[in-house]
């Protein structure tokens, strides 16, 4: 019998001043068996960061075909591809043809420093790349804010984000390897 995913529901409020975006979502996060707390609070972080009602979860790590999170045009191209992690570069490469703009969020500090010296060269040509680096750590400070019901505030101004619950107030400073 196949495990079934988990599910969180997650009422969050976004003040991006930098993109003068300001809305309050309420989402529904099917978590996969074999996800992470931490690698599921990154997808919502990654959603807040590129908040839009277009941007949708997509079935992530249970298909290879499409990424975390896209946000697809009324005549269904991809404007926004959103990948987690240290995905490969065919990956990579497959998903620059397809979308307009491709993000990719690392947050697993050991490997992704050995993975982004693997791959950059072979990935700075793509100016539809952006490959941004979360800090050390703020994916175990992320995923002890989770709860199957919560309620978050991000703030983003001049770069930095501010992420909060109603016990804790993260602050999460990217470090951009490649803007595209």
């Amino acid at each position: 019998m196949a495990l079934k995913a988990t599910i969180f529901k997650a009422e969050i409020q976004v003040s991006d001043m930098d993109r003068h975006h300001y809305q309050d979502y309420s989402l529904t996060i099917a978590r996969h068996p074999s996800e992470t707390d931490e690698r599921m609070m990154v997808r919502l972080l990654a959603f807040a960061l590129h908040a839009d009602d277009a941007l949708a979860f997509t079935k992530g790590l249970s298909t290879d075909d499409e990424p975390d999170l896209w946000q697809k045009s009324l005549s269904d191209e991809i404007e926004l591809w959103i990948d987690l992690g240290q995905p490969d570069e065919r990956r990579i490469r497959k998903a620059c043809g397809r979308a307009r703009q491709v993000v990719i969020y690392c947050y697993d500090d050991r490997s992704a420093q050995v993975w982004w010296q693997q791959i950059r060269s072979n990935l700075e040509r793509f100016n539809n790349l952006t490959v941004i680096k979360l800090p050390a750590d703020i994916g175990n400070a992320m995923a002890e804010m989770v709860t199957r019901n919560m309620r978050l505030q991000f703030s983003i101004q001049d770069g930095h984000i501010w992420m909060s619950d109603s016990d804790t107030n993260l602050e999460i400073q990217t470090e951009t390897w490649l803007h595209g």
